[in-house]
């Protein structure tokens, strides 16, 4: 059974590199356990009891071709260690809002859910999700206590834990990410450059000697200017606290003067064609570009945002503060179902997959033998090229992933670093109730949605068009907006 060999390999070899790399790994010693002839698991788990199959529904490129042997391989080892199998739906990106809205609206059939900031309130109040506050510590205590608490108040609604935070680049940092090459050929400090104001020049002789726009920007454009302020959950941005505020006042940021400083800057950028004139319409910014604004960490300019864009010498600046909120934080989490038969071998699930390095190396990387092996040095070398199905993302900590026999550098060492020393916003915890305004929120969304392209990407004058915003805004229903949220921050901190 050449599989059964991988498997005690991988074992060995984890355990050696989990040393090495400071992430603990539970994989113990592998026995030959059997299937049943459908190919199910028919372990028995170390405890001696039964095993208890969970369906686990997440987002991707869709169901792997190969999905039945890694399904194998994994609920082979899972169902061994703690008495549980695993069934996956993947479901493709352009399926994934539609089968949110069926799931949310019908209870679904499943016992661990993936969701994000941009739904997680909604799932909670309309009872999806179990309340997990005090299973957590009886369950799973490892993975309670690997999380930091502040990552715990950030997925708090009202003082009381639905879902899983993954632990990964869970704080947000910008960085400026060069072609230090054609930087260098037009003697740009790019080093010393952490704002918009500095690059101007710069990106003027770029464009002027290479002729094309050296910003290039989606329609998303500038989006990264609102970083800095906290949207109190509402999921608009034209709403919410600076997150260094200790006043905790509400404002609209585009009225902000720092905001409009810097928006004033990305028109003029426009203006003079250092941004692509077709960005306010431009659904994808992909292919090379000079600068780009990205958020991450550092080394992703030598591992992703390099690579990606064909630059073989990228570097990447930080710019602005790292900042941690709800936000950041519920941008990957994993839910319980409110009607799981069996939530504490869910989060038994999920504590191994945060803690064992084995388990998380066939959910990030697929299945071994076929997508990949170890190396002698207990690193993962890919045999296929091709993507693996799942998103890596969506699933458990970055902290116990295996890495690549081609890593030059463990990258996942610097995200650590950002999390630590990120400053949490003075409204992480805070979850605003929006039940009574929600036709003013909808009504500003259209508003927002309605000119953002044109205002993030500098497409119109920002002095001309914010007023025309503001004045839309209000008529909309934002002040009724502003006045909730204050009210329900006033209240949440006795002020």
């Amino acid at each position: 059974m050449r599989k059964r060999r991988w498997l005690a390999l991988a074992l060995a070899t984890v355990m050696s590199f989990s040393m090495l790399a400071g992430c603990g790994s539970e994989g113990g010693g592998s026995s030959d356990p059997g299937t049943s002839d459908d190919g199910e698991s028919t372990n028995t788990p170390d405890d001696g009891g039964e095993v208890v199959t969970l369906k686990w529904v997440t987002v991707g490129n869709g169901m792997p071709d190969n999905y039945d042997a890694w399904k194998e391989q994994v609920n082979d080892y899972v169902g061994e260690k703690i008495g549980v199998n695993i069934e996956m739906e993947v479901v493709s990106w352009d399926a994934w809002e539609n089968r949110r809205s069926v799931i949310a609206s019908t209870g679904g059939d499943f016992d661990i859910l993936f969701t994000d900031q941009t739904r997680y309130n909604a799932e909670v109040s309309t009872g999806v999700f179990m309340d997990i506050t005090e299973l957590l510590q009886s369950a799973a205590p490892d993975l309670y206590s690997m999380i930091p608490e502040d990552y715990w108040t950030a997925v708090s609604v009202n003082d009381k834990i639905y879902a899983v935070p993954t632990y990964k680049d869970s704080s947000a940092t910008n960085y400026l990410s060069w072609d230090v090459d054609m930087a260098e050929k037009y003697d740009i400090d790019y080093k010393n450059i952490h704002d918009l104001a500095g690059l101007y020049d710069g990106l003027k002789a770029i464009r002027e000697g290479e002729g094309t726009a050296p910003f290039k920007m989606s329609k998303n454009g500038a989006s990264f200017l609102l970083l800095s302020y906290d949207d109190l959950g509402t999921s608009l941005s034209a709403i919410g606290v600076k997150y260094d505020d200790e006043t905790r006042t509400v404002i609209n940021p585009i009225e902000d003067p720092e905001f409009q400083e810097n928006i004033k800057m990305v028109h003029q950028m426009y203006a003079d064609g250092i941004i692509n004139g077709d960005a306010p319409t431009t659904d994808d910014s992909n292919g090379y570009r000079t600068l780009m604004v990205a958020q991450g960490w550092s080394g992703a300019a030598k591992t992703n945002w390099g690579p990606n864009n064909g630059i073989e010498n990228c570097e990447a600046i930080q710019i602005g503060p790292s900042v941690v909120s709800n936000m950041t934080v519920r941008g990957s989490l994993n839910g319980i179902s409110n009607s799981c038969k069996n939530p504490e071998k869910a989060l038994e699930f999920l504590q191994l997959i945060n803690t064992d390095s084995y388990v998380r190396d066939l959910f990030y990387y697929g299945v071994q033998g076929d997508n990949w092996e170890y190396d002698d040095n207990g690193k993962v070398h890919k045999l296929k090229e091709d993507a693996w199905a799942m998103a890596g993302y969506t699933q458990a900590t970055f902290f116990n992933v295996t890495q690549l026999d081609s890593a030059e550098f463990n990258e996942w060492e610097e995200v650590k670093e950002l999390n630590e020393n990120a400053t949490p916003s003075v409204m992480l915890g805070f979850n605003m109730d929006t039940s009574e305004i929600e036709t003013e929120l909808a009504n500003c969304r259209t508003v927002w949605e309605k000119y953002k392209s044109e205002l993030l990407t500098g497409a119109r004058d920002p002095e001309e068009l914010i007023p025309t915003m503001v004045s839309e805004l209000e008529a909309a229903g934002w002040q009724t907006i502003a006045d909730a949220a204050q009210a329900q921050i006033d209240a949440y901190y006795g002020q």
